[in-house]
Parts: structure tokens; sequence; C-alpha cells
């Protein structure tokens, strides 16, 4: 990894703690007007300050962010699909050059890869490409490993996407937490490995998420819908980071979200 890549990983993953707290809000470019994100904007500019990096398409990037208070951007660079035709949720290709990327002043870049899925051999091409691209300018990619209905979260799934994205050429990995066994999943990939928030959950069993991933290894968290769409977004956030960066319990980070909402 040349000194480019390695500076742009380093304002993600924090070196004074190995880990990063990343926000996720790149839902639209799949799902539309995703519940907590219809007002882009109005729902990212108070996390702001709280992530460390910021996940999100070239076009809510242009217009929901402003440049003097963004966070590092993690763009991401494939799409084609929609929810009206879920059965081809995996037909994906890239869909932002990585010229535009740069001009964007991106930190990393990023797409999914659905390892199991009809079209796994396209996903797994466009990170390749992605890769490639990558190494030329100096832009870290992160995989995501996209898990359909259909295939199962464990850990044996997991080890094998997790891996496959980083013998493509991955720079770190996005994929699920997993019960038993996420530690296997760490130690089967030699990248780095942050966890996916998934569905919306009650606020303090996503804190406990996060402190089970971080306890087996992941470096850190890309949540999304467990911040966004909480009641408490900015408290949840906090409470995150505190988990994350100081190694905080479920109990001392629970209630940094117990008193935003007592208050």
């Amino acid at each position: 990894m040349d000194w480019g890549m390695k500076n742009r990983l380093s304002r993600i993953i924090r070196p004074e703690t190995g880990r990063c707290v990343m926000l996720a809000v790149d839902h639209g470019y799949f799902q539309g007007p995703t519940t907590g994100l219809e007002d882009l904007r109005a729902t990212v500019t108070p996390l702001l300050p709280h992530a460390d990096a910021l996940m999100l398409c070239r076009g809510a990037l242009r217009n929901c962010v402003e440049p003097e208070n963004a966070p590092p951007i993690v763009l991401r660079m494939s799409g084609g699909n929609s929810m009206v035709r879920r059965e081809e949720l995996d037909d994906e290709t890239i869909t932002v050059s990585v010229e535009d990327a740069i001009r964007l002043n991106a930190s990393a870049i990023t797409l999914s890869i659905y390892v199991g899925s009809p079209h796994q051999r396209q996903t797994i091409a466009n990170l390749a490409k992605l890769v490639d691209a990558g190494e030329r300018y100096g832009i870290p990619v992160l995989a995501v490993t996209a898990v359909g209905a259909e295939l199962t979260r464990d850990a044996r799934y997991l080890g094998l996407a997790c891996r496959i994205a980083a013998e493509t050429g991955a720079h770190f990995v996005k994929t699920y937490y997993c019960e038993p066994d996420f530690d296997k999943v760490v130690a089967g990939c030699p990248v780095p490995i942050v966890i996916a928030g998934g569905k919306k959950l009650p606020e303090r069993e996503a804190l406990a998420l996060a402190h089970k991933a971080v306890a087996q290894g992941a470096r850190g968290v890309d949540m999304g819908r467990n911040i966004f769409q909480s009641e408490w977004p900015v408290a949840m956030i906090r409470a995150v980071r505190e988990i994350v960066h100081k190694g905080a319990s479920v109990d001392q980070a629970w209630e940094i979200v117990r008193e935003s909402g007592a208050k």
C-alpha cells in the first residue's frame, strides 16, 4: 500500500485507536427516499461532527453536504438496480468514474459484491476493476458483502464472502456480524473488517451489536438505519463512538442515549 493510500485510509480508520465509526447514508441509490433520509441534508448535518467517515453517493454528496463540513468520504461507485425489481438487486455495475471520485476528494471508494447470487461473477469483476482504478490513483477500496434474503448470514458464508473480497484486492471490507464464530470471520480476512448495522434495532440492541463486533475483532462499524432512524440519532452515534473508540460497555453507552431520551 503506497503513501497516498495509507494516508487516505488513516482518515477513516483512526490511527490513535485503529478503529472507525462510519455513517452510511447511501441507501437511496436503490431504495429512493428511505425513511429517515427523506431530507438527507437535515438528517446528516447534525451527525457529521461525530462520524469518522460518511458513506454516500455522489449526487447526495454534491447536493446535501457542505464541503466545509464534510468528514472523510467513502463514495459509493456502484448502482443500476432498484427496489422495483427486488429479484435483481445484485445486477449492479460501476456507475461513477474514479476521476469523479478524485474531484470529490473521496478518501475511499466502495461497491457491493453479491457472493452466491446469480450475478456473483459480475459484481466480483466490478470489484476487481475498481481495485485496479484505486491502485492506479492511490484510493483504498471498501467491498460491501451484500447478502440477499435467500442466503444465510452465518460465519461460513460471511467468511467466504470477506475472504473473496480481500483476495480480489479490497483494502477493507464491510460485512454483517454473526453468531457464533464472528471472530473466525475476522481471522480469515487479511484486511480490516467493519460491520454493517443492518435493519433498525432497538437502541440498546444496536449498541450491543457494535460492542460484540469490536470485541471480536471488527475495526469499527458502518451504521446507517440504527443511527438516522433512531429517535435520538445524535445520542446514538455518540454512544457508538464511546464503544468503538473508548471501549465503553453497553451500559455506559446506553446511558448516553437514555439521558438524551430523558431530556
